[in-house]
């Protein structure tokens, strides 16, 4: 069993709270560690939770132990990795389209610099990407998402937040 191996295992957890988007999309897996040989393979996997506190975490974590040892892991630790913390330019380009396509406007950090007084973030919808959006609510059903509306098609939307 390889690293490479049990990555390619992990595309298929997916998030709890997002599940068009994998945890190596959210990029919330910071490294893998297989040592000894196939037979006493022993697997460390380390996450970084989104935010810390993050509910889904445990979640990640059964649904990780469950597909690894479905792949006859024996010998598996998970470990969180709080520092550095989690940042929105970890998830993939591939995570963000995801994103978009599933209803979520992606970050942009292209976008995100320190606003003025009165400012607030463009946002562009995922349906029909204008910018004519306004901010509903800074607070989403996650942390990490904000309520939006886009005022050319009418139709609300999640953003994920940058941090």
């Amino acid at each position: 069993m390889t690293k490479e191996q049990v990555m390619k295992w992990l595309e298929d957890v997916k998030d709890p709270e997002v599940p068009a988007l994998s945890i190596l999309d959210l990029g919330i897996v910071r490294n893998v560690l297989v040592t000894g040989d196939n037979e006493n393979s022993s697997v460390t996997v380390f996450i970084t939770p989104t935010y810390s506190g993050c509910p889904a975490m445990d979640v990640i974590a059964m649904s990780i132990r469950m597909l690894l040892a479905g792949h006859g892991v024996k010998k598996l630790a998970i470990e969180q990795q709080l520092s550095p913390a989690w940042t929105t330019d970890w998830m993939t380009d591939e995570g963000k389209r995801k994103l978009k396509e599933y209803g979520i406007a992606p970050p942009n950090r292209k976008a995100f610099q320190p606003l003025g007084l009165f400012e607030e973030e463009k946002v562009s919808c995922p349906r029909c990407s204008s910018d004519e959006t306004e901010l509903v609510s800074q607070f989403g059903p996650t942390s990490c998402k904000a309520l939006y509306k886009c005022l050319s098609c009418k139709e609300p939307f999640e953003h994920f937040k940058c941090h």
